[in-house]
Order: C-alpha cells, then sequence, then structure tokens
C-alpha cells in the first residue's frame, strides 16, 4: 500500500467503518478523567452525539444496576495488571427506556514515564440479538431438561474416532453405574446387554452409521446387583465432515412399562379369579387343535350345587371354591392339556391325544377333586360337585362351537342322569335328555319369538352421579319363559341360538319389534336404545339392508339406535364386524364394544373399530375394590378410551364402594344392579316418555 492510500484512511474512513461495524468507541485520560464517546456509541443508545456530555462516569450512570460491579471490577483487574485486556458484557439503558446488551473489550494503550497507566481505549458492540438468542435456546434447554427428567430418558454418545462413551447421569443411573465422569470404557456397555439379547442389540446399534436413520431398540441389562431391566434406546449416526463421526442414542428404563404389558396381556388370555384360560382364548386353542387334525377329547364341566352354596355362604365362598376347583382340575389334567374357565361355574378342558380310557380316568379325577374343593369354613356343611361332558374330537372340519355344543350336550345329560358323574357324546346323548337338552332349547325359543313367551326387557345406564333422566340410555335384552312357565335365563338359550343357527333370527326380531313398538319415543328423543348382536348377525350381509327398510317403515331415527358387540362376536368374522362399525357410523348409530377386556385382542379391536363407547367388562367392575390389578386395567382401559374420544361404561357395577371408585377413576357411565334392576321394557320407556313430555310442558 502507498503512502497516498494511506493517507486516505483518514478519520472520516475509519468514522464510516465504526459505523458500518455498528461499534460504539470510548477514549478515557485517567490523568483529567474525561471521556470520549464516539458518535456511534451514542446512535448506538439511540441518542444524538450532543446530547450526551462526555464524562467519564457517562458510561457507569447508563449501566444497568446489575452489571455495575462486574463491569467496574473487569476494569480495575486490568488497570492493575491481573488480565491482559477489558473484556466483558453488560446492559446499558436505551433513549427509549429499554436495555441494550453490549460486549465491552479495551485495554490500556498508554502510560507515563513510570509505567503507570495513563489512557485506556475500547469498543462496545451491540449484541442484544446474541443475547436474546442464547436466551431463547436456554428456554429451549430448560424445556428439553426438564422433559428429559419427566421422562427418565437418559442421552449418551459414542465418538467413532476416539472410540471413547459418555454416558450423561441418567443413563449412569439406569446401569446402575457409580461414577462420577461421563466417560465411560468403550466396552462397558457391553458388559451389561442380557446374553439373549447381546448379538441382536448390537446389530441394531451399528445399524444407523452412515444414514440419518432413528433406530428404536428394546433390550434387556443385567445390572451389577443382578437385577434385570428392560430399557429403550432410540440410535442415530451423527456426521461430521472432520472426523468418522458419533453414534447420538437415548435411553429409557420401561421395565414397568413391560411389566404391565405382560399383566395386560395375561389378563387378556386369563379368567382373572382362577387363572384358568378364559373362553377367548380357550376358543382359538381349541380351534388350532381341532386344524390341526390330532385326535383330541373336550370336556364340559359344569359345577353342581354352586349356586345354593352362593346363597348360603355368599360370594367369597363361591370364589374360593372356584379357585380351589381350578387348582383341582389343574392337578388332574396331563402337561399338554388345557383347562378355561367359560364364566360363571363352567369350565372346559381340552386333551390332545386322549382316548376314552385316558378321558374316563381324567373325567374321574376331576369330579374327585370338585368333590374335595375347598369352601371354607362357613360352608363346611354345603357339599359341591360337577356334571361333565366329554366330546372326542377328531374331524379338522369341526367348528368351536360344534365341538363345545357336543361336550356341552353331553354335560346336560350327565346332570339329567343325577348330577355328580359323566357322560360322553353320543346320538343317544342328545336324543335323550329330555327337556335338559339343547336342541329342544333352541326349538323353544323360535316357538316362543311367534307366542309371546319371548319378552322384552330392559337395563338403564347411568352417567355416573346424575339421575338417569341425564343420559336416558337403555340397554334392550330379552327373557323367555318356558313352557312350563319357568324364566329361562339368557345364559341358556342365547349360546343355544348361537350353536343352532338362529342368532340372527332372535336379533332380528328384537330389533323390529323394539322398533315397531317404541319408534315414537326414539323419533321424541325420550330415549336411546342398544341391541346387542351375535357373531351371525355381524356376519349376515342383509343386515344393514334389514335395519334400514324396519327404519324407514317405523321412523326410529338412525341417532336414537345403538349397537353392542363383543370381542367374541367379532372374532368370529373379522372383517364383517369391521364392515358393520363402519356403516353403523355412517348412519350416525352409536357403536359400543361389550364386554371390553376380557378377550385375547381388545385393545387391536380398538384400533381397527372407530367405536362410540367402550363397556368394560364386569369381571374387572366387580372386584375393583378389592384387586389392585382390576383398578390398574379399568384405569389403563379409561385413559385410552378417553384419549380416543370414546364413552366407557363400567358394567356389573353392584356396591356403592365400586361406584365410587369408577367415579373417582374417571368412568363416565355405569351399568349394573345398583343402578338399575332389568324391567320389562314398556314400563322403562313410559316413564321415559312421560318425563319428556313433562319438561316440554314445563
Amino acid at each position: 500500500m502507498t503512502r497516498q492510500d494511506k493517507k486516505s484512511r483518514n478519520g472520516a474512513f475509519w468514522a464510516k467503518a465504526l459505523e458500518r461495524a455498528h461499534l460504539g468507541v470510548w477514549d478515557w485520560d485517567l490523568r483529567t478523567g474525561d471521556c470520549f464517546y464516539s458518535a456511534t456509541w451514542a446512535r448506538m443508545l439511540g441518542y444524538d452525539e450532543s446530547e450526551l456530555a462526555n464524562t467519564s462516569d457517562l458510561w457507569l450512570q447508563l449501566t444497568h444496576p446489575d452489571d455495575r460491579e462486574r463491569a467496574l471490577a473487569s476494569g480495575e483487574r486490568h488497570i492493575a495488571g491481573q488480565t491482559q485486556a477489558i473484556e466483558t458484557e453488560l446492559r446499558l439503558r436505551h433513549k427509549a427506556g429499554h436495555w441494550v446488551w453490549v460486549l465491552d473489550r479495551g485495554g490500556i494503550v498508554e502510560r507515563d514515564a513510570s509505567g503507570k497507566p495513563v489512557r485506556l481505549m475500547g469498543v462496545q458492540t451491540d449484541i442484544s440479538r446474541q443475547k436474546a438468542t442464547e436466551a431463547e435456546l436456554e428456554q429451549v434447554n430448560v424445556r428439553f431438561r426438564l422433559a428429559l427428567a419427566a421422562s427418565g430418558t437418559g442421552i449418551w454418545h459414542h465418538d467413532l474416532d476416539t472410540n471413547k462413551s459418555y454416558w450423561d447421569q441418567r443413563t449412569r443411573d439406569i446401569f446402575g453405574l457409580v461414577t462420577d465422569t461421563d466417560e465411560v470404557t468403550d466396552d462397558l456397555w457391553h458388559t451389561f446387554l442380557h446374553p439373549e439379547d447381546k448379538a441382536v442389540t448390537e446389530q441394531a446399534h451399528l445399524a444407523p452409521i452412515g444414514t440419518q436413520d432413528v433406530v428404536a431398540v428394546q433390550y434387556r441389562i443385567i445390572r451389577r446387583d443382578g437385577e434385570i431391566r428392560h430399557v429403550e434406546s432410540l440410535v442415530r449416526f451423527i456426521a461430521d465432515a472432520q472426523s468418522a463421526g458419533q453414534i447420538l442414542g437415548t435411553v429409557r428404563d420401561i421395565t414397568e412399562e413391560k411389566l404391565r404389558e405382560m399383566e395386560l396381556a395375561y389378563a387378556a388370555r386369563h379368567d382373572a379369579l382362577t387363572g384358568l384360560w378364559n373362553r377367548s382364548a380357550f376358543d382359538r386353542l381349541l380351534a388350532d387343535h381341532i386344524a390341526a387334525g390330532a385326535p383330541l377329547a373336550v370336556f364340559y364341566v359344569d359345577l353342581d350345587y354352586f349356586k345354593a352354596l352362593n346363597d348360603f355362604a355368599g360370594h367369597a365362598a363361591g370364589d374360593l371354591a372356584l379357585k380351589s376347583v381350578a387348582a383341582g382340575i389343574r392337578a388332574c389334567l396331563p402337561r399338554a392339556a388345557h383347562a378355561a374357565r367359560l364364566g360363571g361355574d363352567e369350565f372346559a378342558l381340552l386333551v390332545p391325544h386322549c382316548d376314552a380310557s385316558q378321558a374316563e380316568r381324567i373325567a374321574t379325577a376331576v369330579l374327585g377333586a370338585v368333590r374335595e374343593a375347598d369352601l371354607g369354613t362357613a360352608a363346611s356343611a354345603r357339599k359341591l360337585a360337577a356334571s361333565i361332558g366329554v366330546a372326542f374330537i377328531d374331524d379338522a372340519t369341526t367348528t368351536v362351537a360344534d365341538a363345545l355344543a357336543c361336550a356341552d350336550d353331553a354335560c346336560y345329560a350327565a346332570k339329567a342322569a343325577g348330577r355328580n358323574r359323566f357322560a360322553v357324546f353320543s346320538a343317544a346323548v342328545e336324543s335323550g335328555s329330555g327337556g335338559l337338552n339343547a336342541a329342544r332349547v333352541a326349538a323353544d325359543t323360535v316357538d316362543a319369538m311367534e307366542d309371546g313367551r319371548l319378552n322384552l326387557f330392559g337395563q338403564e345406564i347411568h352417567l355416573l352421579g346424575k339421575p338417569w333422566q341425564e343420559s336416558r340410555h337403555v340397554e334392550v335384552l330379552a327373557r323367555l319363559t318356558g313352557r312350563n312357565g319357568r324364566l329361562v335365563p339368557p345364559g341358556e338359550f342365547i349360546p343355544v341360538a348361537e350353536r343352532f343357527g338362529i342368532a340372527s333370527r332372535l336379533d332380528r326380531w328384537i330389533i323390529r319389534t323394539v322398533l315397531s313398538r317404541h319408534g315414537a319415543a326414539l323419533r321424541s328423543g325420550a330415549l336411546t336404545l342398544g341391541f346387542n348382536l351375535s357373531a351371525q348377525t355381524l356376519s349376515d350381509p342383509q343386515l344393514w339392508e334389514f335395519v334400514d327398510s324396519v327404519i324407514d317403515e317405523t321412523g326410529a331415527p338412525h341417532s336414537g339406535i345403538g349397537f353392542e358387540i363383543t370381542e367374541t362376536a367379532a372374532v368370529t368374522n373379522f372383517d364383517a364386524a369391521e364392515r358393520f362399525v363402519r356403516k353403523a357410523r355412517e348412519r350416525r348409530c352409536r357403536v359400543s364394544l361389550d364386554d371390553f377386556g376380557a378377550g385375547m385382542s381388545s385393545f387391536e379391536y380398538l384400533r381397527r373399530f372407530p367405536v362410540d363407547t367402550i363397556k368394560i367388562d364386569g369381571s374387572f367392575i366387580e372386584h375393583v375394590t378389592e384387586s389392585r390389578f382390576d383398578r390398574e386395567i379399568v384405569l389403563a382401559i379409561t385413559s385410552i378410551a378417553r384419549s380416543l374420544g370414546c364413552d366407557v361404561v363400567g358394567e356389573k357395577i353392584e356396591r356403592h364402594d365400586t361406584l365410587t371408585m369408577l367415579s373417582d377413576m374417571g368412568v363416565a357411565f355405569g351399568q349394573g344392579f345398583l343402578l338399575h334392576r332389568p324391567e320389562p321394557l314398556e314400563q322403562i320407556v313410559a316413564r321415559a316418555t312421560g318425563v319428556a313430555t313433562a319438561r316440554k310442558a314445563s
């Protein structure tokens, strides 16, 4: 650069440079105390140059009170020779009243003959935007750290260049590692892996290298104290142009979630009281064994005198007896056999490769186990026995319903022969069991639709804590009166209707009869009605054609009608059930998933079926005040339903403490004898219509 070029870099040039760089210059003469501030410094604070007096303490007057001591100390340390330069961040008051963050940098530029500082110069840079960004970033970091703390998530990374690993405190806590440093040896993690998960887990952690994919992997670790924990990691490769990159990951202890998942899976397959398979799980096991083609025996076990035991000694004694019977049955079976509680006091057994002599031994042993069951001290004078039906299945085309029906009919024969015995299914059994024969019950059901012995009842569904008039929803029920005047429980004629293929006819009769009689009440909004549908009805391709035609004839609104389907019905024909739910929602009919939680795939059906209401199976409700497990199930179902926007109904509410607990747990609706005992549907409709009319009149 020529001398002429250097001369051209005059004061105007540097002033322009300071202006463009947004730098404010200060020049402090320690001998006189005078301090010069550049025009750019004044403009940085919103002032004209003439508005500020160049006093030595001008900057201090404008400095935020919280920053003054730190700023003064920075200058004093430098003047004392303790630091190479002045460098500090402080806030100065803008003319408009707000605070401007500046970075102050400067130092001694002149000393006297004795070396004493006599002049200091420096610049101040507006860093307000940087500080705002830092504040925003800190807020993000605070939220991130809070989220990590709340979720129990740890962070770790492995540097591929240095082959070093770093675990944060949460990660070390999860693995039970006691150390004060984040750095751990590169092979430490491998020593915690469960031997059965080691190979797959190590491979999964290598998978993301070179990609931007996030890999999720769940595995088990064995802590140094021998405790096995389940953890989940999210792993991602972070590229770096200057190095081989690093593996970044999170780790979260999911042991409690895994245990809860296993508990829910177990509950979906097992009877809560006895621990045996439940009906849905047993049906699937039986279907698989039949399809495999191997010969097997199916036992239908029905306890005798159980109702008398319950009435005399109470439900506690009944529950004790059922658990004792279940344990006794298990002890009688070979390893490959399966036992289930079908409900109430009925059990079913499946024994592969079982011949007649082995079946006799097993049936005799089960009869003995039932007689020896523990009934408790309150029932010491009461007896308990069983009637057992046995059916041999060797045809792979046999349906589950037919196999159980054969064993069930043999069980009826055993009861008719005097109880406390077993019988083997045969044509003679089927034709010789008299009034107890299932086929006769089916025929009587058909006749009852025509001669007026099939009666319509209803049970109210309540909004908990409110009178029924707040919800006005009723589940429609059917009651059969036998030719002898005896009331036939639904548990007897409904399964028989399904077994003999008349369930769809029965459902159609109920729907047509109810809508024909009470269509006007539905149109007025006095109440809404829910109908239970069997598996056969769900599979009927002309179902909606029938329902739509009845609605057209009766004028009943779609919105006043609901349908309840059980998992047992849905699993029979999953695709048909899915189509039914979709069409129901298109017509704005409500759909309830009934007996939720009792089957193996309840949550899968909830995912696939966009239902309005979930009815929690009564087996989880009746002991919810005593059973922590049942409470957890109810809470889980209620939480999931709420997140999906579904109403929740608790079934089988029979006690006040149960009602109170369900309300506290967030269950909105309830059904059961405590709230309402089933009564003739006409009476309920009349009551609801009267209330609706009175409201309109007022």
